[in-house]
Parts: structure tokens; sequence; C-alpha cells
């Protein structure tokens, strides 16, 4: 049984002792065993009470949190450790995780993020941003935080993390913040991450922020936000290299998953592409934003995407693709297969003018190469416009395909079904008729085949990354 266990399964055993914590307190501690599945698996074990953890929702539990951390970093050369967060609303501010380390959240647990700036040490700006993305100074530090790490598991069976953001979207739209907003979960120049089987509440701002990092998986991973909530995107990979997100269901105030690569020369000169990353069974709901984002800060590079089984309810867009004169680098070789897509404004949506920089330093002569981007097996229902889609004069963007498309239009859609400028395609097998400019004659090869759009047939590495069935008892 264990190795067809798809999501964590607690077992057996509930024990309830009288200990003494950390200050010296008599505590009542229940342990729970459980199994779990992780990329590895850990030789110990402890629990967040054993450092004077209290979760009652009022506690201030960040040098908890730090404590436990710091003390289960010297198993690192020895198995790893594993941290239980019990059941309880753990109040806490940001604090740093280790290497060869599990941050595991029973399913009643709840990680409360502190309304309190204090509580989040100011970290620079990222190299390849230059500056914060909500102020010019540098940014708050995540919630969950680490860098320069390796092998690190943040699970659970399905237990919360709550960032209690309208705290700081308050803040934001008050003009009030010296300094980006922190995010719920950021690691960086980091290798071997996994996050999975949790569900995040009301972030500050972006949600899960993997920069600079390698070998990702994010699975199971539900992600809740108002829909008017200021830049809650569900995942953003950022300069990452084989990532794959799978089996997550996210409600936003922005982009469902945002793929990232740094902003304009700051990105540029920093050069760190996105690349080799899976999307598959994403379920989206944004109205003002797409299921699926490449951009706009994407001039470090975004090549090789692969999404499929990809849903949408009242969302703005399916896959949308952000860029501007000044960003460079490319968006190339993105794959997109079977899309269900309910009540949309565009399906397919490109620009070229997407304006925001981070200053004004940026280079005029560093466009973008938008090229190789397919899209196949598509059916849209409640539709206001098929396509928009705006490249950049003298930069076209090229190699556009779209196959096997069905759209069924709103009551009251767009006049304009497709908007077309300074784009290069084909296109079979799509209703309504796209415009001329997505006319462009296939090649002999691909005739003889389905005449669908390419979606590659070879596995990236980090689709071979099978997870172990794991364990937590207390000895």
């Amino acid at each position: 049984m264990k190795n067809i266990l798809a999501s964590i399964v607690v077992t057996i055993i509930t024990l309830s002792i009288v200990i003494d914590n950390a200050q010296g307190k008599r505590v009542l501690q229940s342990f729970e065993a459980f199994e779990y599945t992780a990329i590895t698996c850990r030789s110990h074990s402890a629990s967040i009470t054993e450092f004077g953890g209290v979760g009652d929702g009022k506690t201030l539990n960040t040098k908890a949190f730090q404590s436990a951390v710091d003390h289960l970093s010297q198993y690192a050369s020895d198995g790893g450790a594993q941290l239980f967060v019990p059941a309880g609303k753990w109040l806490t501010g940001s604090f740093n995780l280790t290497s060869h380390f599990t941050l595991f959240l029973h399913k009643d647990a709840i990680l409360l993020a502190a309304q309190d700036i204090n509580e989040y040490p100011i970290l620079k700006a990222l190299p390849s941003y230059g500056r914060g993305r909500d102020a010019a100074g540098g940014r708050f530090a995540s919630l969950l935080f680490g860098t320069n790490l390796s092998d690190v598991v943040i699970t659970g069976n399905n237990g919360t993390i709550d960032g209690q953001g309208s705290f700081w979207w308050q803040k934001f739209h008050g003009g009030k913040l010296k300094y980006t907003r922190p995010y719920l979960i950021e690691l960086m120049f980091s290798d071997t991450i996994q996050i999975s089987n949790l569900t995040l509440l009301d972030s500050p701002s972006w949600n899960i922020h993997p920069v600079y990092s390698s070998n990702i998986i994010v699975k199971g991973v539900t992600i809740i936000a108002p829909v008017k909530s200021p830049n809650t995107d569900g995942i953003n990979p950022d300069s990452c290299t084989n990532t794959r997100i799978e089996d997550c269901y996210i409600i936003s105030g922005d982009d469902c998953i945002a793929v990232k690569s740094g902003w304009d020369e700051y990105g540029i000169a920093f050069g760190m592409p996105t690349k080799h990353l899976l999307i598959r069974r994403l379920t989206c709901i944004s109205p003002y934003s797409a299921a699926i984002a490449l951009g706009s800060e994407m001039s470090g590079g975004i090549e090789d995407v692969r999404a499929e089984e990809i849903t949408a309810y009242q969302t703005e867009s399916g896959v949308r693709i952000k860029t501007a004169v000044g960003r460079g680098a490319f968006v190339k070789n993105i794959y997109v297969r079977g899309m269900s897509l309910h009540t949309m404004k565009w399906v397919f949506w490109m620009t070229g003018n997407y304006k925001a920089h981070a200053d004004s330093h940026y280079d005029p002569h560093a466009l973008p190469e938008i090229t190789g981007i397919n899209y196949r097996d598509i059916v849209a229902e409640n539709v206001s416009m098929a396509g928009r889609l705006e490249g950049i004069s003298g930069d076209p963007f090229t190699g556009i395909c779209i196959s096997n498309a069905t759209i069924s239009m709103a009551a009251k859609h767009k006049k304009a079904i497709w908007m077309c400028s300074d784009v290069e395609g084909v296109t079979s097998g799509v209703d309504p008729k796209p415009c001329d400019l997505l006319d462009g004659q296939q090649s002999e090869k691909k005739k003889k085949t389905d005449g669908g759009c390419d979606f590659p047939t070879d596995v990236l590495d980090i689709d071979n990354v099978e997870l172990k069935s794991c364990s937590y008892q207390m000895n």
C-alpha cells in the first residue's frame, strides 16, 4: 500500500503525555504517527512544542520556529530532520529554513503570518530585478524563507498557511510601503525542493516563489485569495530550471501561475532563464488575470514550458505572454495542450506593449524574441474575444501555431473576434476562423502527420523524480 499513497495518510497512533517544554513549563503534548510522500525521508524528528511553540493563535512563535530549525540543522549530514507542527494556530513571523529538512503541517495546523512588519527582516532587491516590485527599495523576507539550500520539503496532510494578507493589501493600496510585501514561501539559489499537500490562504503578495533554483516539485497545493486582492499570484517559478507543477487548485487576484526571469536590464545582465517547466492538471479561477502568464519580467529568457490539462473558470485569459521593448531575451518553445476554458475574456493573449519598467534606464534596443508558441486541443465556452495577439512593430512574434481549438462565443461577445498585429503563424482546425496573419502554410512533414501543433515527446529529468513513502513517529 505504501507504494501507491498519493496523499498524506494519518495513521494509527495518538499519544498524550505531559512533558517539560523549553521554557520549563509542563504542557500536554499530542504525538501522532503518520505517513507522507517526499523526495527524501528523514532520520530525525521533533515537534515545534519541544521548542516552546504554543498553538493558541495569540502567542508569537517566530523564535520557537527558528530555534527548532537551527537545532535540527545539526542532523543535515546524518539523514536530515523533520519538524512536526501539530493541530493548532501557530502565529509566527518570517523564519529561515535549512537543508535536508522537512516542515510538516498536521491537517488541523494553521501557520498564521504575524501582522507586524517588524517580524519580517528587510532584504536587498533581487539582483535580476534591481529594485522591489512594490517600491524602489528592497523587500520584506517571506514567511518561510531560505537561500543556498538543498533538499527542502514543505508539506502536510493539507495543513494551512494563512498569510492574513489584508493587513498588507491595505498598506499597499494606501501607498504606505517602502519595501515589497513578503511572499508566503520563497527559496533562493536552492536545489531539490518539494512543496506539497498544503492550503495557502490570503498571501500578502505572491504565494510560492522559487527563484534561481532547480529541481522543484509543487504538487497538490490549494491557493486561495480574494479575486481583487493585489498581486496574489499563485506559483511563480523565476529563473528556475527543472520544475514540475501538478494537481494544483488556485483562486487568486493575479496570475495563477506566472513564469518569470528578471526585469529589463537587470534580468538581461543576470542572464538566468526559466526552462524545462512542466505544468499539468491545473485548475484556475482569476477574473482579472491569466491561468498561466509568461512574463512580463522575462529578461533572462523563458524556454521549454510544457503545460497540459489546464482548466480555467471565469479567468481573464488562458495562457498570456507579456513583454515589451527593453525586456530583451526570449520566450520560445512553449507547448500547451488540453485546455478547458469556461467564461473567458480572451482565450489567446499576447502583448509586446506591457510597459511597466524597473526604471528609466532600460535599453530601447533590447527587443524580446517571441517564437515557437504552440497551442493545441482547446475547448472554450462563453468567450468575449477569441484572441488578442499584439507583437512589436519591427519585431514580430513568430512561429505561432494553434490547432484543434473550438471556441464558443458569449452572447455579448466583442465585435472583433480576433485582433492581430505584428504576428506570424499557422492554424488548423480552429473555429471561429483566426485572423489572416495566422494563415501561414504548414510544412509538408506536418501535413503528413495529424496537422496539430507540436508537443514534445521526450521526458524531462524532473518528471522522472518519484516521491518516497516516509513516516513520522516520535521516539
